[in-house]
Formats: C-alpha cells, structure tokens, sequence
C-alpha cells in the first residue's frame, strides 16, 4: 500500500485474506482506520474451540495441514475434483462462482506450486501464525465489523462476536443470509455494508 501511496485505508476481506488482513491489522495499526471481516472468527480461538461438527466441516483444514508432501500428492491425482469438494462444501453443494471466475480459480490450482502455496498458508496458519498471537497478545484497535454467514460454519460452531471481542478492541458484527461466499452471493449487499461502515469512519 505504501508503494501505491497510501499511507492509510479501509480494509474490507474474505476468508483467507481477512486472517492476513487480521495480522496486518496488528502489525501496522497506524495505517488501518477500519476493517471488514468477512465470514471467520479468530484463526487461533477457532482452533482452540474444535470440536466434532467443526472438525467435520473444515476438514481441509486439518488436511491440508499434514506435512508435505502428504496433501500435496493427494491433491495432484485430480486438483479440480479436490477444489470442488472443498469450496462447494461450503455452500451446501452449490456453486457460487462465475463462470470465469471458477475457469480462472480451477486453472491457478492445477499449478503444483498453487497447490503447494496453498498448503503451506494452512501449515503456517496452525504453526507459527499462533505461535505469533501468543507471543504478542495484540488487540486490533481499528473498528471492526464482522460479517459471517447465517447457513455457515462461523454460526454453527462458534459465537464469533465473543471470539472477536477477545481479539479487538471495537467490535459489531452479525450473521447475514448467506453461505460461505457470500461476496458472490449477495454482492451488492456486501457492498453496502462495507461502504456504510467505512463512511462512519471518513465522517469522524
């Protein structure tokens, strides 16, 4: 962000990039006004409250996990087919996606370094991703809301608003009628949400 010249921003993300977006949030505090998590609880608090219905159903989780080059060679027999019952096991089945969006997303994972890449976010997420949270015990300080699907796991398993304020400071949040993806779901409404709550913050 800096290279583009931005000194600070909103930062609105999904999944994977909100749990990146969350350590970016502790590490570079000054340059965060607000943050839009969407669809996760806290990384380490999720891990510390498995139980069997999570387990079940973020099983990748714990597979792609194992060291190298376990998963990596399982995937390889057929990436597309793995790719599918991951993600779509998030939405009950359905797919969510564009027709070039999927296209796109099967073509970067039939790449051994994409599968591999994608391994090692997951190792590193259960290893020295909590191994930092424990360390530093930082809160985030920017005002958060999180956003997490209604028909999804976040909801099933996990009060995620307890679990966020146990990790920063200003927090709101709700589950909203949705499946895992809800970005492609009900975009505009995403959009939305995030535009209402990062004006609060322009407007102060």
């Amino acid at each position: 962000m800096k290279h583009l010249g931005h000194k600070k921003y909103f930062v609105g993300a999904h999944d994977r990039g909100a749990r990146v977006a969350h350590r970016l949030g502790l590490d570079h505090p000054e340059c965060v006004d607000a943050m839009v998590l969407l669809d996760i609880a806290p990384t380490r608090e999720m891990y510390a409250g498995t139980n069997t219905d999570f387990a079940r159903a973020y099983w990748h989780w714990f597979f792609l996990i194992q060291p190298k080059p376990l998963p990596e060679q399982i995937i390889s027999k057929d990436p597309e087919a793995f790719w599918k019952l991951k993600c779509f096991n998030q939405t009950g089945g359905d797919n969510p996606f564009s027709k070039e969006a999927l296209a796109e997303y099967l073509t970067a994972f039939k790449q051994p370094e994409t599968i591999h890449s994608s391994c090692e976010d997951y190792r590193a997420a259960v290893s020295i991703d909590i191994e930092h949270d424990n360390e530093d015990q930082k809160k985030l300080v920017m005002p958060i809301l999180a956003l997490w699907a209604k028909q999804g796991v976040i909801e099933k398993c996990f009060d995620a608003l307890k679990l966020w304020r146990q990790r920063a400071d200003q927090v709101e949040g709700e589950a909203i009628n949705a499946t895992h993806y809800m970005a492609e779901e009900i975009p505009e409404e995403v959009a939305k949400r995030m535009s209402e709550f990062f004006s609060r913050g322009i407007k102060k």
